[in-house]
């Protein structure tokens, strides 16, 4: 009997023994591993940390970009417009600038034309003249007057490069501006009636009223004042010249 529980208490000696070496071992061979289990722990909490701040990061850089982008377009944007703006003001100025050169052509080719004309006045001669009478304070016309422009007329149309000048007057009674008037309309009873019996082109009549001015007697009698009642009618004709010019022109011709 004593030797039994001797033997049992040796083996749970034994075996309580064992069981304490067993978890010494236990716990010296884990602790390693769970210290590196604690590391990599750590090493993961600071890598998500890191991992959350660099998207931050990307997340602010990617905003600012986009940002910066949109401002740039914008920018761009208003470049083009202004662009466009100035390409239209440049258009209208070139526009603007042609019309100006068209608008000096034109008054260049006036001004050629004017040039010939006042070149070719010195061509004009007087050809022929006649002086109408009238009543004292009438404008209409008599038929003595009648029958000299008749005549006068006749004398015209034969010509092609002419023109008519009349001139209207009066006496010295009355007002200078009823005289004024009064000369007009015995100018324009001259005029009237070249046109309308004679189809003369009223282009080439040159009218005006001149009232007392001018008078061809400054006496101050009946037949003075008479003699002042009058419009003067001359024609100017430029085919004499123009004849001549030709002849000219014909014989260097010839002589070449």
């Amino acid at each position: 009997m004593k030797a039994f529980l001797a033997t049992t208490f040796i083996v749970t000696g034994a075996l309580l023994a064992g069981g304490c070496a067993t978890k010494k071992y236990v716990r010296n061979t884990t602790a390693p591993i769970q210290a590196k289990v604690d590391q990599v722990g750590e090493q993961t909490a600071t890598n998500s940390t890191q991992i959350s701040e660099t998207r931050n990061q990307v997340k602010s850089v990617d905003e600012k970009a986009q940002s910066g982008i949109s401002a740039a377009q914008e920018r761009a944007a208003t470049a083009d417009q202004h662009a466009s703006d100035a390409m239209n003001h440049a258009n209208q100025a070139d526009q603007k600038a042609s019309q100006a050169d068209q608008k000096a052509d034109q008054n260049a080719q006036g001004l050629n034309v004017l040039r010939g004309v006042v070149a070719n006045i010195d061509d004009y001669k007087l050809q022929t003249s006649a002086t109408v009478p009238f009543n004292f304070n009438r404008y209409s016309l008599s038929e003595d007057a009648k029958h000299d422009l008749d005549k006068l007329a006749g004398d015209v149309k034969a010509d092609k490069r002419f023109f008519i000048a009349v001139e209207g007057y009066t006496d010295s009674v009355g007002t200078r501006q009823y005289n004024e008037e009064l000369s007009r309309k015995r100018a324009d009873a001259v005029v009237g009636y070249l046109v309308a019996q004679h189809d003369i082109p009223i282009y080439r009549i040159h009218m005006i009223g001149l009232g007392e001015e001018k008078p061809v007697d400054t006496a101050h009698t009946r037949t003075a004042r008479a003699k002042n009642r009058r419009v003067e009618v001359k024609v100017f004709s430029a085919d004499q010249a123009m004849a001549s010019m030709n002849s000219d022109a014909n014989r260097a011709q010839e002589n070449k």
